[in-house]
């Protein structure tokens, strides 16, 4: 590691619900929100963006656990905040966060929880 990897580390990032991100439940719900796995890819790749530039050149994460709760709906076009912090780091490779997404205008929360990345040997980097 370079030495810039360091327990606390944390990363906010505001996302629109919208897209990839939807579902309907197959036209069982009448109205399109935030989806299980929208949501936690907006947590994986937060924290996956968040330890990337402490990373030694040539290494990446990639991420191999999740374990998050989907508590609060998120409708079509709502703005909310995606929030990663690094808890705690193991044999200087596996890398556990904490999780959170809230919705940016009142705070109420949507999904929280914990995930998981190892460090791993990577391909050249595109900057």
């Amino acid at each position: 590691m370079s030495g810039s990897l360091e327990v606390g580390m944390e990363a906010t990032h505001d996302f629109e619900v919208d897209g990839r991100l939807l579902t309907d439940v197959g036209g069982t719900l009448g109205t399109e929100v935030l989806s299980t796995p929208g949501m936690i890819a907006m947590m994986e790749r937060t924290s996956a963006m968040l330890v990337y530039p402490a990373l030694e050149q040539g290494k990446a994460t990639v991420g191999f656990e999740v374990n998050v709760r989907h508590v609060g709906a998120a409708r079509k076009g709502e703005r909310c905040q995606v929030h990663s912090r690094l808890e705690e780091i193991v044999d200087g490779r596996k890398l556990r966060f904490k999780v959170e997404v809230t919705t940016a205008e009142d705070g109420r929360t949507i999904g929280v929880g914990r995930h998981e990345r190892r460090v791993i040997e990577a391909g050249g980097r595109s900057e």
